[in-house]
Formats: structure tokens, C-alpha cells, sequence
């Protein structure tokens, strides 16, 4: 048993409320931040970042984004909202990290550009969409055959939308109350039966823990509230 630390949702801010927040290590975004590291780390144990072709889906102000490609990813960013691929594109060119973004949707990259990328990465993004099942279709459809699709999303359990909707937003105030209010939970076996449609295997799934004594997070077995889901599209 974890003593002390409890798994939270990590749909934070990162919407056109706060665009120009995302890089403020301090600001609303401090969770993001806190967090990306772990998240880079699962990620480079699932699948080899350097010279892969990476497709980052609601990147928001990219955060994951600049991190994979610090790590010699070839990275393409998309977001639905221009406002915070602005930020995203002028801390790159601060930084001089070389990737680049679009504001378009998967579905349409999908149709446009099938089976090109190495890795798919699609953080908090499922449990605020209307149709989940067909935007992790849509990640099938961009990955080549042989490569691997990364998910994190919120469980569908009465606990989690407890620490999602009364501890993390109403409590903590961590979260924007716009971006809870339609949240679909989403069980894994629901994850893992959309998958298998796309033509995905479930490899992996890996709950997150964070202690809020220390603000650090870790990898865990629980996956009751927040989790972390890795696929493998058949060769």
C-alpha cells in the first residue's frame, strides 16, 4: 500500500483560458511541469525517442513536445487551439528547440497522413473529447505499423471523479472548473476494446501516484484514478 499518496487527475490547465501561462514553472501550469519528466520517462521506456517521428495530439503549450524533442524526436505538435500553439511555437524559437506544430485535428491528420509516425502520444486529451473511441482510432491510423501509441486518461470509478471533480478542482483549485464539467472517465477495458478496433494491442497499463507532501509524482500499479496506457499497432 502507497502511504501518503494519492492518485489525482492530471487534465490541468492547458486550454485557451491560460495560453500564456503554460511555460510559467510556477504558475498554472505547475502540475504539468512537475509532472513531464515522469511522463518522459514512461514514454523513453516504452519506445526509443531519438530520431523517431512523434505525433504530440492537444499539445497545448508543449511542454511533452519540446521535452521529446530535447531528446532527438522529429516532433509534430497539433492542437485545436491556435492560441496556445502561438506560445507553444514562440518558447521553441526561444529555446531554438526545431519541431513543429499545426492547429488541426487527428481525425483530419489522419485522413491526410496514415501510418507515418514512429509514436503517438495523447495526454489528458480522451476524457474532454465527445467521441474518445474515435480519436484513439484516429492515433491508430497516424502510427505505423509496428509502432506505438501512448494514452493517459482518467478511470471511470466513483473515486476518481471524487478526486477529480471535489479534490483536485473545488478543493485544490487546480483545476479550471470549465474543463471538468463534461468529463467522460473512461474504464481501461473500454481503452483496450477501442484499441483493438484500431488494430492496437494494450502492452501496458500504469497508474500515477502523486505524494503532496513532497509534489512528487511516481509510477504505480493503482490505476484507479489517473492512468497511463500504452499500445502497439500490429506490423
Amino acid at each position: 500500500m502507497l502511504r501518503h499518496k494519492t492518485p489525482i487527475p492530471l487534465n490541468w490547465p492547458g486550454s485557451a483560458r491560460w495560453p500564456l501561462s503554460w511555460w510559467d514553472p510556477a504558475g498554472p501550469s505547475r502540475p504539468l511541469h512537475e509532472l513531464n519528466p515522469l511522463r518522459l520517462r514512461y514514454i523513453e521506456q516504452a519506445a526509443p525517442l531519438s530520431g523517431a517521428r512523434v505525433l504530440d495530439v492537444g499539445c497545448g503549450g508543449g511542454i511533452l513536445s519540446e521535452a521529446m524533442a530535447n531528446r532527438g524526436a522529429t516532433v509534430l505538435g497539433i492542437d485545436l487551439s491556435q492560441a496556445v500553439l502561438d506560445v507553444a511555437e514562440l518558447h521553441a524559437l526561444e529555446g531554438k528547440v526545431r519541431f513543429q506544430y499545426r492547429a488541426i485535428a487527428a481525425e483530419e491528420l489522419a485522413a491526410a497522413q496514415p501510418s507515418v509516425f514512429d509514436l503517438v502520444t495523447c495526454m489528458e486529451m480522451l476524457e474532454h473529447v465527445p467521441d474518445p473511441a474515435a480519436i484513439l482510432g484516429a492515433l491508430a491510423k497516424l502510427v505505423r505499423p509496428g509502432g506505438d501509441v501512448i494514452v493517459s486518461t482518467l478511470n471511470r470509478k466513483p473515486l476518481a471523479f471524487a478526486v477529480a471533480i471535489l479534490g483536485a478542482e473545488y478543493l485544490a483549485r487546480v483545476l479550471p472548473e470549465a474543463r471538468t464539467n463534461n468529463l467522460k472517465f473512461i474504464r481501461p477495458s473500454e481503452l483496450a476494446r477501442w484499441g483493438r478496433e484500431g488494430g492496437l494491442t494494450l502492452l501496458d497499463l500504469t497508474g500515477i501516484t502523486f505524494n503532496p507532501f513532497t509534489r512528487a509524482f511516481s509510477l504505480s500499479p493503482n490505476t484507479d484514478i489517473n492512468y497511463l496506457a500504452h499500445f502497439k499497432r500490429s506490423a
